[in-house]
């Protein structure tokens, strides 16, 4: 199942956090933080304007972005772990 999201929002997927920290601890699932970085999978069309104009989206899919730790909403599709968010909750694209 594909899902295209409507207007200025973003369907993103979590990227996993390292879960050994940079003295070889292992840390456990409990003690870890929701993961703040994703990849964005598909955007919507873009925001339409007071004026009625289209204005596009500044992220694309396959784009790797920033966001907060409690932003969008938690969808599940076909077993998988997703966010739908406003692209206004996305602080950055990291380049690679």
């Amino acid at each position: 199942m594909k899902i295209r999201p409507l207007h200025d929002r973003v369907v993103i997927k979590r990227m996993e956090e390292e879960r050994t920290s940079s003295g070889g601890i292992v840390i456990p699932d409990s003690a870890t933080e929701k993961p703040i970085r994703g990849e964005v999978i598909s955007v919507g069309n873009g925001k339409v304007s007071d004026s009625g104009e289209l204005r596009q989206l500044d992220v694309k899919a396959g784009d790797e972005v920033l966001f907060g730790k409690y932003s969008g909403t938690e969808i599940k599709i076909d077993g998988e772990d997703l966010l739908v968010m406003r692209e206004d909750d996305i602080m950055g694209v990291l380049d690679k």
